[in-house]
């Protein structure tokens, strides 16, 4: 079950943003499954990404804060950079075919 840099990318910035997120928090907010989430968490860790620890002072012992560790940051960031080089080469193409089809349809060009 491989992850894709988007959900790679919105998984670190939420766990940087809000450590004490839940792993089903996680689901609901990624629109995944619990199942992939502790999937990807459990990868994140194992890979020095994320470090987990318990709440002390949580009567319910099985929270975790999930702590993204300096390589979690820079893998962050590399991941961010990628998806913004993506998503600007998308932008490119989008407006390529906007004026194509502008120009299909007998529209002036902006």
């Amino acid at each position: 079950m491989p992850l894709n840099e988007e959900t790679h990318y919105r998984i670190l910035k939420l766990l940087q943003e809000q450590p004490d997120t839940t792993q089903r928090e996680l689901a609901r907010e990624l629109g995944i499954s619990l199942g992939k989430v502790n999937y990807c968490m459990q990868a994140l860790i194992k890979k020095g990404l994320v470090k987990a620890g318990n709440f002390r002072r949580n009567p319910r012992k099985s929270r975790y804060a999930y702590f993204l560790t300096p390589k979690g940051i820079e893998e962050k960031t590399r991941v961010a950079l990628c998806l913004l080089k993506q998503k600007a080469q998308e932008y490119e193409s989008l407006k390529r075919e906007l004026r194509q089809l502008r120009h299909d349809a007998g529209l002036v060009a902006e």
